[in-house]
C-alpha cells in the first residue's frame, strides 16, 4: 500500500503525537511504501529527507504560540497529491494539517487520529477553539475510520461528532517493550521524583514545584523536557529555594532517558488535559509507580497499585503526600501495548478499508 501519514509535526521534534507518528510510520515502511507530510515553523529542518525508509516532506508554516500550524503549501500539496496513496493517515485535532487531509480526500481512504485532550492548551487555541471546531467536524465527516489512543476519548468523540460506534477504533500508544528488560534500579541515598512532559503551564509541573517545597529536603526532582514554560518553572523553583534539588533536562539521548525512568522512586504528571501520555506508559514499563491526575482521559490508568490518581486542580499538600506514600508503595502488574501490536492493528485498519474499496469495484 501507498501510505500517507499527515502530522502537525514529526521527528526531531519530540512529543506525543510526533512520537506515534514517526514510531507507526517507521514500522509500518517495513512493508509499505510510506510518506509523511509534516511542517517545519522555523523553516530550518531539511524540506525533504528519508529517515527508515520513511519520505518527509517538511512545508513551512505559521505557529502561533506553538498552536495550529497553518500552512498554505502543505494544503496545496495535499489537493494535489492526496489521491494518489490509498491510505491518508491524518493526526491531531488540535492542528490544521488534518483538516487540510479532510479537504483534500479524493480517492483515497482517510483515516483520523485525534489524539483528542478536551479543550485548547494555550490562550490563543481557546481564542479560536469555537470557530475551529466547525472545520474539524468537516474531518469526522469524511473520514473512513477514527482511531482514538484512549477509550474514553473513543466515548467522548462518537457522542459529540454523531457518527456510528463502528466508525471509530480504540488503538493506544505503544511503547518499545524491548527497551525496559534490561533496566536495573539502583540504590541511591535520596529519592527521586520524576516528570517527562512538554513544558507547558496545563502540564502542571508547578504543582510539582510546590509540593517539592513540602517534601523532605531528601527529596529531589528532575524534570525532563522542553517548552515555552520553562523559564517560568525555573523562576519558580529559584523562588522556593529548590536549586539544589531540582535539575532541569532536555534532549536526553533515548538510553539516558530509560535510565532516568528506571532510577525513579515516583513518576508524576498532573496535567489539566492529556490524550494518552507515552511518558506515563514508559515510566510504568520500568516498574515506577506513578501519580497522575484524575481527569478523565487518565482515569482508565488509574488502579491504585501501579498509576495513582490525584483530584484536578492540584491540591500541593495532598500531592506531597501522595508522592511520599507512592514512592514506597511496591509497584504491581500492568498490561502495556508494545508499538508493534499498535501497528499491527493499524495495518488491519489500513486493510480492512482496502478491501471495502474491493468489494465496490467488484460488485
Amino acid at each position: 500500500m501507498k501510505i500517507l501519514e499527515v502530522s502537525p509535526r514529526y521527528f526531531p521534534h519530540i512529543g506525543g503525537v510526533e512520537e506515534h507518528v514517526r514510531n507507526v510510520s517507521e514500522r509500518l515502511a517495513r512493508n509499505h511504501e510510506v510518506a509523511v507530510c509534516t511542517t517545519d515553523p522555523s523553516g530550518k529542518l531539511p524540506k525533504e529527507e528519508i529517515i527508515k525508509c520513511v519520505k518527509i516532506k517538511r512545508f513551512k508554516s505559521w505557529a502561533p504560540s506553538e498552536a495550529y500550524y497553518f500552512s498554505g503549501d502543505l494544503k496545496k500539496y495535499l489537493v494535489d497529491n492526496a489521491g494518489s496513496f490509498d491510505i491518508v493517515h491524518a493526526h491531531s485535532y488540535h492542528a490544521f494539517p488534518a483538516v487540510y487531509a479532510a479537504q483534500a480526500k479524493k480517492e483515497n481512504k482517510l483515516v483520523f487520529t485525534p489524539h483528542y485532550t478536551g479543550g485548547g492548551q494555550t490562550f490563543f487555541r481557546n481564542l479560536l477553539h469555537i470557530p475551529y471546531r466547525f472545520l474539524v467536524t468537516k474531518v469526522f465527516q469524511r473520514t473512513d475510520k477514527i482511531i482514538c489512543v484512549s477509550k474514553y476519548e473513543k466515548s467522548v468523540l462518537s457522542r459529540r461528532f454523531k457518527r456510528d460506534s463502528e466508525d471509530f477504533v480504540y488503538i493506544p500508544n505503544g511503547i518499545n517493550l524491548e527497551e525496559f528488560k534490561c533496566l536495573k534500579k539502583e540504590k541511591k541515598n535520596y529519592k527521586l521524583v520524576l516528570c517527562v512532559a512538554r513544558l507547558e503551564k496545563y502540564k502542571g509541573v508547578q504543582f510539582l514545584l510546590r509540593a517539592l517545597s513540602r517534601l523532605s529536603s531528601d527529596t529531589r526532582l528532575e524534570v525532563v523536557g522542553k517548552g515555552p514554560y520553562k523559564s517560568s518553572l525555573v523562576k519558580l523553583s529559584r523562588s522556593l529555594n529548590l536549586e539544589n534539588r531540582v535539575r532541569f533536562s532536555q534532549d536526553l539521548q533515548r538510553r539516558e532517558l530509560l535510565q532516568k525512568y528506571a532510577e525513579a522512586d515516583v513518576f508524576v504528571l498532573v496535567s489539566e488535559y492529556e490524550a494518552m501520555p507515552i511518558s506515563l506508559a514508559e515510566a510504568l514499563a520500568s516498574q515506577t509507580p506513578c501519580v497522575v491526575s484524575d481527569i478523565p482521559f487518565l482515569k482508565e490508568w488509574i488502579d491504585n497499585k501501579t498509576c495513582f490518581g490525584i483530584d484536578y486542580p492540584v491540591n500541593v499538600n495532598e500531592l506531597a503526600s501522595l508522592i511520599d506514600k507512592v514512592s514506597n508503595t511496591q509497584f504491581g502488574s500492568v498490561k502495556l501495548w508494545d508499538w508493534n501490536d499498535v501497528v499491527e492493528e493499524i495495518e488491519g485498519v489500513y486493510v480492512s478499508l482496502k478491501e471495502e474499496d474491493s468489494h465496490v469495484i467488484g460488485g
